[in-house]
């Protein structure tokens, strides 16, 4: 279905904008049928090719278009190159009663991270909390579709992962770190959970990677070039350029989110085996793997808490609610822009777009189609 460009409130532009050249409405059942017919085709058992599927999707619904279908091509590309395993074998490596380390075994991202995060589930259920760590598996979509399975249990759920190296330690003109993630999902009472979802980066490399589509700058403060010049060139990684730590530089923070990058480094690789900093295998298929890796595929962390291991869970869950309501209660700068709670924003979004559909740039549309085609899909 085509239509005009897609309006969204001001209060979304700061967390998930980038719509203006979206152009394609598809309704997101019709989405998931499709990701899920690819992901079948490549040879995915049909509750793994299901899974996969709502993964991706669940990203586009929550105004992370990102990390959503426009990826689809790129996990393709990946199987097809043989680093991807279509049927692997996800395992338990070793365990104590409230943690474990899982192999991966070269699954799809998607995939793997909803069974480890299933297993933190159950080892919070049995010992008050679960903590898992992953290797050798691949990109797993959005943080937060992992960390808020934790919410129906009366559990927080705390999700990391790292990435290839495109970003610049502070002071540094090497590229060491990904944008690595991280997201806590806490729930409330009669208030919608807080989820806080972001890259420990000032900006996703997907944000980068839509400038790039529409030709567009990127602000000042997301990448530098080659040499470690601030830049607005939204292609400058692509000659040696690289993304920057939240905060941009020393005098903003910089160092701060070179900190929490390194945590989710560390947690989610050199704690499982799985490769870290400038080791971390890249996602466009065509880049070549780097050389001497110490471990296993991508690594990822995950968390579950169970409330009631601290205090009873509808105590916790009353003052939750009484927290978020003070919090979106504040005086706003500004009475257009209300003050919101980490979620609110994607909440709102899946909502919108479950009932209107997802607008996807054409661009996107047409790498869907394409990718259909070569499997013999119907769209």
């Amino acid at each position: 279905m085509k239509g005009k460009n897609t309006a969204v409130g001001s209060e979304f532009s700061t967390f998930s904008g980038y719509f203006c050249d979206m152009e394609t409405i598809v309704q997101s059942q019709t989405l998931i049928q499709l990701v899920k017919s690819v992901f079948l085709a490549m040879g995915c058992p049909p509750h793994q090719a299901q899974l996969a599927a709502d993964v991706l999707v669940s990203a586009d619904l929550r105004g992370i278009d990102s990390h959503g279908v426009a990826r689809l091509s790129g996990y393709v590309r990946l199987w097809e190159v043989g680093r991807v395993n279509a049927q692997p074998h996800i395992s338990i490596v070793h365990e104590t009663p409230s943690t474990a380390v899982v192999d991966g075994g070269s699954g799809l991202g998607l995939v793997v991270a909803p069974q480890a995060m299933d297993i933190a589930i159950e080892k919070a259920k049995q010992v008050g909390t679960g903590w898992v760590s992953v290797k050798n598996s691949n990109h797993f979509g959005i943080a937060a579709y992992h960390a808020m399975k934790a919410l129906s249990h009366d559990m927080i759920g705390i999700v990391m992962t790292n990435a290839s190296a495109l970003v610049a330690p502070t002071f540094s003109a090497e590229r060491l770190l990904g944008t690595n993630p991280i997201c806590v999902a806490i729930p409330g009472g009669e208030e919608p959970a807080f989820v806080g979802d972001m890259a420990t980066t000032t900006a996703a490399n997907g944000k980068l990677e839509i400038l790039q589509r529409k030709n567009s700058d990127a602000p000042l403060g997301w990448i530098q070039d080659a040499d470690g010049t601030p830049t607005t060139n939204a292609h400058a990684l692509k000659t040696g350029g690289a993304l920057l730590p939240l905060g941009s530089d020393k005098e903003h923070g910089s160092h701060k989110g070179y900190a929490l990058g390194s945590i989710v480094d560390i947690f989610s690789a050199v704690l499982s085996g799985a490769n870290y900093g400038p080791w971390v295998p890249p996602f466009p298929a065509y880049v070549p793997m780097p050389e001497n890796q110490p471990g296993q595929g991508i690594g990822h962390f995950f968390g579950a808490m169970r409330i009631d291991a601290f205090r009873p869970a509808e105590e916790f869950k009353h003052h939750m609610d009484k927290w978020i309501r003070r919090f979106r209660s504040s005086q706003p700068i500004d009475p257009q822009q209300p003050v919101l709670i980490p979620g609110d924003p994607e909440r709102i979004m899946h909502a919108q777009r479950l009932h209107d559909g997802v607008p996807l740039m054409d661009t996107v549309w047409q790498d869907l189609n394409a990718v259909a085609e070569k499997f013999g899909i119907k769209v």
